[in-house]
């Protein structure tokens, strides 16, 4: 009976296992030195080796042969647990064995001594799995468990282990074995077949493997299903690559905001029994690997595709501004948590596409000054800072009027105020939501309107320094003001000279009469910077 290739070729002893040296070179050291653990926890994404090391060191530790901490696999110990005859070494998956009656019989059955080997050795498969009470009733056997057992704890999922669990153990994290690693084991394996394997296709199956071993074995065997001579495009035909056209086709759509043609691609998948939820994950995984492409100069490292995917896809991100890429990706994300609740998901994907198409990161440039509408999604948002930062280039302020003086003259040039500017307790409130220091320089303070012009009477000396130094303060008052009034005005502080106010002014009797009552009246002037 055919064997797949995974379990055919997986490792026997510690020697075997590639791009997990950091994990097998100590446990070697610690069966020779004799200083074994009670409890080991094995930890890391699937397909990485946890599980094989796992039953490797269940038979090194009982091996009745041993070779420098590896297993000899050829006594009766190695073989008995190769083929499931042995006893004491005992799996549990934890998936579908997770109530506390189950690891109450573990209590009991830990106490007998092992029947053929050394130690009694207890593997537990997604750990994470266990119920609260499962965890509880295992705390105590883990932490004092008889001399002749050995606890193997693992998990995809570490995070879900409690404290308590993970203390009394000793942790070896697996990693994703790298690409190079996976392409020269499955050139070694597909040279034992006799499976004639591109270096190009060997490679692309690495890519997506993602770091695992198991994963990049799989996918050999189904290419080998296809043909025994494997090239790229047996790859990406026997994976599926080759068949998402769609993805292609929608993304071109956003660009072009084609609203039409999304939908005919949403009714054509719909009508051939697509998934709207599969859909929506792998447009994700695609807009991720765009984003990538935008912001990365090499993209080959970070997406799993064929070089003729990865350029397609690197066009597109010439295409899209990062601010449309990134709020698709947001709009994306929110709508795969809704295709879980709704009641028609082929809606919500309709909905979702056709917001991306029409709302996010428009393509031609703004032609106006005014501001879009404030939105909470937060891609719109993003534009809009976008769109801020445009026409902060390309607007030149123009320059305030500077006031004169003629020389020998001790009075300045009498500045016209039209009045009060009542709407700047309002500005300050806003001002003091995203900027408290600009807000505390303004307590206390008065602004006046002169034409074009808000000048104003502030007591904090660090007044200048936060505003009238520091444009990025600036245009944010000048943005809320124009938010409220519509207008755009410049600014310019008080200093104590003069001022005169223009006939009919609210504050013209009001300096008047402050002047009869001998009362310093503080003068506006001017200032060149805005």
């Amino acid at each position: 009976m055919y064997q797949v290739l995974y379990r055919k070729y997986r490792p026997k002893t510690f020697s075997d296992v590639v791009g997990q040296e950091h994990v097998t070179n100590t446990l070697i050291n610690e069966i020779t030195s004799n200083r074994l653990a009670h409890a080991y926890v094995f930890t890391g994404s699937r397909g990485t080796g946890k599980t094989t090391c796992a039953k490797i060191l269940s038979k090194a530790v009982n091996c009745r042969n041993p070779d420098m901490g590896n297993p000899c696999c050829e006594c009766d110990i190695c073989t008995g647990i190769d083929n499931g005859s042995v006893f004491d070494v005992v799996e549990i998956d934890a998936a579908s064995n997770n109530g506390v009656d189950d690891i109450r019989a573990l209590r009991e059955e830990v106490n007998f001594t092992p029947a053929s080997g050394k130690y009694r050795v207890y593997i537990i498969d997604e750990v994470h799995m266990l119920s609260g009470g499962a965890f509880n009733a295992l705390l105590k056997t883990l932490e004092e468990p008889p001399e002749h057992v050995l606890f193997i704890l693992a998990t995809t999922e570490v995070h879900k282990l409690p404290a308590t669990i993970l203390s009394r153990c000793q942790r070896f994290d697996f990693r994703r074995i790298d690409d190079k690693t996976l392409k020269s084991r499955l050139l070694h394996v597909a040279g034992l077949e006799d499976i004639k394997l591109a270096e190009e296709a060997a490679y692309l199956i690495a890519r997506l493997a993602d770091g695992g071993m198991r994963d990049a074995l799989s996918l050999l065997d189904q290419c080998v299903a296809a043909s025994s001579d494997i090239d790229v495009n047996v790859v990406n035909s026997a994976t599926g690559l080759a068949d998402r056209k769609y993805l292609t086709d929608t993304t071109q759509a956003i660009i072009d905001s084609n609203t039409a043609e999304v939908l005919n691609i949403v009714d054509s998948l719909h009508q051939s029994g697509a998934d709207m939820e599969r859909l929506c994950e792998e447009l994700i995984s695609y807009f991720r690997n765009i984003m990538i492409a935008k912001t990365v100069a090499d993209p080959k490292g970070y997406i799993v595709a064929s070089d003729e995917v990865i350029e397609k896809i690197s066009e597109f991100a010439k295409a899209m501004p990062l601010v449309k890429i990134l709020g698709s990706l947001d709009i994306l994300q929110e709508t795969q948590g809704k295709l879980h609740f709704g009641l028609s998901r082929r809606v919500e994907m309709e909905l979702a596409l056709i917001t991306i198409c029409t709302d996010t990161g428009a393509q031609k440039p703004v032609q106006n000054s005014a501001v879009p509408t404030v939105s909470s999604n937060n891609e719109e948002l993003l534009k809009r800072i976008s769109m801020l930062e445009k026409q902060l280039q390309n607007v030149k302020s123009t320059p305030a009027p500077t006031v004169k003086t003629e020389p020998n003259k001790e009075t300045p040039q009498k500045v016209l105020i039209d009045g009060l500017f009542n709407e700047w307790g309002e500005v300050i409130e806003k001002i003091g939501e995203t900027n408290k220091p600009l807000e505390a320089t303004l307590k206390d303070s008065t602004a006046y309107v002169s034409d074009t012009y808000i000048l104003i009477e502030a007591k904090d000396d660090q007044f200048r320094e936060l505003m009238m130094e520091h444009k990025d303060n600036k245009e944010v008052m000048r943005k809320i003001i124009h938010e409220m009034t519509g207008k755009r005005y410049n600014f310019g502080p008080f200093k104590k000279e003069n001022a005169e106010f223009k006939e009919n002014s609210p504050l013209a009797e009001l300096a008047k009469n402050a002047a009869d009552a001998g009362i310093d009246v503080k003068i506006i002037e001017r200032n060149d910077n805005q």
